[in-house]
């Protein structure tokens, strides 16, 4: 029987990726999205009974909103994927008050958030996976706030899995490498930054052209393994990086 899968960030990369994979294997897809268009043309591609909703995980009122519009559709809810995140390199003596608030509110707030109201709505055997990043272990420059709100998720995952584990639903943290996916848009990212950044990650011994990159598609096997899990097995933490075929 199928599952139903809440997944955030879910109209472009990983997010749209794992939408395409479970709902071609029976499962029913919620598309949450910041930008409504784009969550819901993968919801009239995959067709029904998958469907679109705004939310802004960033914002906890529209978090709320969102998942009272999915309750009105779906009074339950399997898992709960927190996929979105905000990535863009600078310093910190150079960053606005938007970029701290977006990369703190999305990245560590967002799906905080998310669980707390996901939560209510599931039951024994629901499943909660949030997507981290390398860059927490890799000396990545220009990425302090992404890192330090990506190992805070980490942290929350771990303390959250051990509330829950008396009502059977299981937390994993997914700590993911560098992927692609064909056709995306390169980042909007300022030229002049995302030149210091290649510069300072080549002076931290890191040539990030020449470091291997995973299509996003061949990523998500690792997250069906983690859903297809028996119910007495849990897997709190797992690490996916690239490597040259």
């Amino acid at each position: 029987m199928g599952k139903t899968i809440v997944i955030t960030g879910a109209g472009v990369g990983l997010g749209r990726a794992l939408a395409r994979r479970f709902a071609s294997e029976g499962d029913t897809l919620v598309l949450l999205g910041r930008t409504l268009s784009k969550v819901q043309a993968l919801a009239d591609e995959l067709g029904g009974p998958h469907f679109a909703v705004e939310c802004d995980v960033a914002s906890p009122d529209s978090v709320r909103a969102a998942f009272a519009a999915i309750a009105e559709r779906q009074p339950s809810i399997d898992v709960l994927i927190n996929n979105a995140a905000v990535y863009e390199p600078f310093k910190v003596v150079d960053a606005t008050d938007e970029q701290i608030a977006s990369s703190i509110n999305t990245n560590l707030a967002g799906p905080i958030y998310c669980c707390r109201s996901a939560i209510p709505m599931m039951g024994k055997g629901g499943q909660i996976i949030n997507v981290t990043s390398e860059s927490i272990s890799v000396p990545f420059a220009m990425l302090s706030l992404y890192q330090s709100t990506k190992a805070g998720l980490e942290r929350f995952g771990q303390s959250l899995g051990g509330e829950l584990e008396e009502s059977g639903i299981r937390v994993t943290t997914v700590r993911a490498g560098q992927m692609y996916e064909i056709g995306k848009e390169p980042p909007a990212w300022d030229p002049a930054a995302a030149m210091e950044f290649h510069k300072s990650c080549l002076a931290n011994g890191l040539d990030l052209r020449a470091r291997p990159i995973s299509n996003c598609e061949n990523v998500t096997g690792v997250f069906r393994a983690i859903l297809d899990l028996p119910a007495d097995v849990q897997l709190p933490h797992v690490s996916v990086s690239a490597c040259k075929p």
